[in-house]
């Protein structure tokens, strides 16, 4: 089995937005597999540039990512049942792929996986670089670059795995736990952001159930992404 890291940055974080860069790296492999940029066919929202700092002009010669002369290699990679794809919020990368014609066949998540090994939630953030320094990740990485993203997402993947096996035992079984983590949807009991920062939900739906309708909306709206902020959602207003 291939275990290969990957990041995306893209357009935005809509719905119709699209990949402008791609890192992707093999389990123990120093050099990446893939580490470009490519044209994407919708333009470049400015908040996205001021993350990642890819511009239209950085952009302007590269090829469009299904006309690159690695698509057909790395559709294959991902698409190998002797593949497991590993991503930070992996449903938005996911997604990403899709929209170039890219569905990864198994894919672990970080994200999920840290948060369940939190079953009190007492991790006030989930985020990649938030974790890496909370747990202290020793590698030296660019924030906000695909490649970068990739080098500290191993370095989570490997000090999450050593958790999950001292819970299941041997390295197959944590994988496969972390598999089955990455596969469902996560219910999420805490507010991270906006005015109930903090909040638990099952407070926040009984004395201000129109704030979490409002926000269900919300994420219907842009669902890149979302697939477990409109669980929960759905889940504590009972749809």
């Amino acid at each position: 089995m291939k275990h290969i890291f990957f990041d995306t940055e893209t357009t935005g974080n809509g719905d119709k937005d699209r990949l402008v860069q791609l890192a992707v790296k093999e389990r123990f492999i120093d050099e990446p597999l893939v580490n470009a940029t490519y044209k994407p066919p919708v333009a470049i929202s400015i908040e996205s540039m001021a993350i990642h700092h890819i511009t239209e002009r950085m952009v302007a010669s590269r090829p469009a990512f299904t006309d690159a002369p690695e698509y057909g290699s790395v559709k294959d990679l991902f698409e190998s049942a002797e593949t497991i794809a590993i991503a930070h919020n992996a449903a938005f990368d996911v997604a990403m792929l899709a929209r170039e014609g890219i569905t990864p066949r198994q894919t672990i998540c970080t994200y999920k996986v840290a948060y369940a090994l939190d079953p009190d939630d007492v991790m006030p953030n989930y985020r990649l670089q938030y974790l890496r320094y909370l747990l202290d990740l020793d590698v030296e990485a660019e924030a906000h670059d695909a490649w970068g993203d990739v080098l500290v997402l191993e370095a989570l993947f490997e000090r999450l795995l050593d958790k999950m096996k001292e819970r299941h035992g041997t390295e197959e079984a944590a994988l496969e736990a972390m598999l089955e983590i990455s596969a469902r949807p996560l219910l999420f009991t805490t507010l991270r952001f906006g005015k109930y920062n903090g909040k638990r939900l099952e407070d926040v739906v009984k004395t201000d159930r129109s704030y979490l309708e409002w926000l269900l909306k919300e994420k219907e709206q842009n669902p890149a992404g979302e697939a477990d902020w409109i669980y929960t959602l759905r889940q504590y207003l009972g749809r």
